[in-house]
């Protein structure tokens, strides 16, 4: 298990479900996160922990303050109306497990895509790019960062087992696909975050786009 960061200063709820919004909407217009594909979270406070999430089944075009609920360490609501994301338990065990104040989960063609095509190999590698070094701690495009992909499932409470697994063995990638869904990345904060979100898929449409191109020759 990472360290969380001491220094990072927890928004509150309003200003947690504000910064979601915004993070979602954009997200939503660059095609990421399409009809209410996607969620995101982020932490208020760790003892205990509190996470802002989004609601389930949310059209992430039209995302609102309202859409945000907080929840407990359970995945139990305890503010705002609706219900959170299937996918609460993922959020909570990246925020234990990687140390992540806030997760970001796209849905984007290529993560789609990839996911699919690589998945016999467990991951897909990424070296050479000059955009990794958007990544945090990477200094150079010689880095090797590595993706690992999980088999998909609607029995969540497995696949948040299987994710902490993958953290506690990879735990210097940045990222985990999984297999025809998409993408989840986290950071030290939203804004980190969202900046892992737009160098990774970048990276993989341009993976995507370059072995499309070859395939074509």
């Amino acid at each position: 298990m990472k360290e969380t960061d001491s220094n990072y200063k927890a928004p509150d709820f309003s200003e947690a479900a504000r910064l979601l919004t915004e993070i979602g909407r954009g997200f939503y217009l660059r095609g990421w996160v399409l009809g209410t594909s996607g969620n995101f979270s982020a932490v208020l406070g760790r003892e205990p922990l509190r996470l802002a999430i989004t609601a389930s089944g949310v059209d992430k075009g039209a995302l609102t303050t309202a859409d945000i609920l907080e929840i407990d360490s359970e995945g139990s609501v305890t503010g705002g109306a609706g219900q959170p994301s299937a996918e609460t338990s993922l959020h909570l065990r990246i925020a234990r497990i990687a140390g992540a104040n806030a997760v970001l989960h796209t849905h984007s063609i290529w993560s789609a895509i990839i996911s699919e095509s690589h998945a016999g190999d467990g991951g897909v590698g990424i070296e050479g790019y000059e955009m990794l070094k958007g990544l945090e701690g990477v200094r150079t495009h010689e880095h090797r960062e590595w993706l690992p992909i999980i088999e998909n499932s609607q029995n969540y409470a497995a696949l948040a087992r299987t994710v902490e697994e993958t953290l506690e063995q990879y735990p210097d990638s940045h990222g985990l696909l999984l297999r025809r869904h998409g993408l989840y990345t986290w950071g030290r904060n939203l804004a980190e975050a969202k900046r892992h979100v737009e160098i990774l898929e970048f990276l993989l449409e341009a993976m995507g786009r370059t072995w499309s191109f070859i395939a074509q020759l």
